[in-house]
């Protein structure tokens, strides 16, 4: 927004009491600048942890407690990128397939997807391709073709529970041409770097 008039009014009284009110526009050329504003996108299987990715992000603290997302929900973050300031706006989609209806209103517009799988879960990490897929539906193709999608292999602190080795998850990111990162919302591990 860039604020380019503004008044500038002088009132004189003289010692005989008249007053003589003076008004002048004036160029001020102040610039305000708003955030670039970035849209980004939560994806993956019900309780994967992609709430407790992003709480961790935001709010840098783990939530044990497991909660599923009814529909979608919603935060801001503020960040500096190159010394723009930056408005992340995420969207954390439920992976719960009654609410596909809701769900897909969100894909148009995306910047970002952070694409989540349990490392855990088989069953989580075979789900990518329907996300991918549902993604690739819902948004236009070279919308899609822009949005940097994100692999996060979450619960990496579940250690002896894995079912999913960094090998294989790294091998699907690649195939992809998505960036790969291990996480853990529990411990922090991987989270930063993912969202950054």
């Amino acid at each position: 927004m860039l604020l380019s008039e503004s008044i500038c009014v002088s009132v004189r009284i003289s010692k005989s009491g008249v007053v003589d009110v003076h008004a002048k526009l004036m160029d001020q050329k102040r610039h305000y600048k708003r955030p670039v504003r970035i849209k980004v996108i939560s994806v993956g299987d019900i309780g994967v942890g992609k709430s407790c990715l992003i709480k961790r992000y935001y709010e840098k603290r783990f939530v044990p407690q497991y909660l599923a997302t009814i529909g979608i929900d919603y935060g801001v973050t503020k960040t500096v990128v190159d010394k723009k300031d930056i408005s992340v706006n995420i969207f954390d989609l439920s992976g719960d397939p009654v609410f596909y209806e809701v769900r897909n209103e969100f894909y148009k517009g995306t910047q970002g997807a952070i694409l989540v799988y349990d490392v855990t879960s088989r069953k989580s990490f075979e789900a990518l391709d329907m996300w991918l897929m549902e993604m690739q539906q819902e948004m236009a193709s070279l919308e899609f073709e822009r949005t940097v999608v994100t692999v996060c292999a979450n619960k990496v602190d579940k250690g002896v529970l894995r079912t999913i080795d960094e090998a294989e998850g790294r091998l699907w990111a690649d195939l992809h041409a998505f960036p790969y990162f291990e996480t853990s919302a529990k411990t922090g591990l991987g989270v930063q770097t993912a969202f950054e």
